[in-house]
């Protein structure tokens, strides 16, 4: 009776293959094209007044938004 009252934790489930090895891979180019695109498109057309500002923020926005789209993965 009582080895039957024993609790089983059951294992736990590895993720697929899939989230494990391809998930992260596309995730990383994703954010990389992202933050690379973005920023070369920040320096293509160079307004006269805005210097060093632009590229900066273009590249501080594109990376913001790359982590909070792509960090959960």
């Amino acid at each position: 009776q009582e080895l039957m009252d024993i609790d089983t934790k059951p294992k736990p489930s590895q993720p697929p293959w899939y989230e494990h090895h391809v998930q992260p891979c596309m995730a990383e180019l994703l954010g990389s094209a992202l933050f690379i695109f973005i920023g070369c498109l920040s320096v293509v057309e160079d307004s006269g007044g805005t210097g060093r500002l632009q590229p900066a923020l273009a590249h501080g926005l594109a990376l913001g938004i790359t982590v909070a789209i792509l960090g959960d993965i």
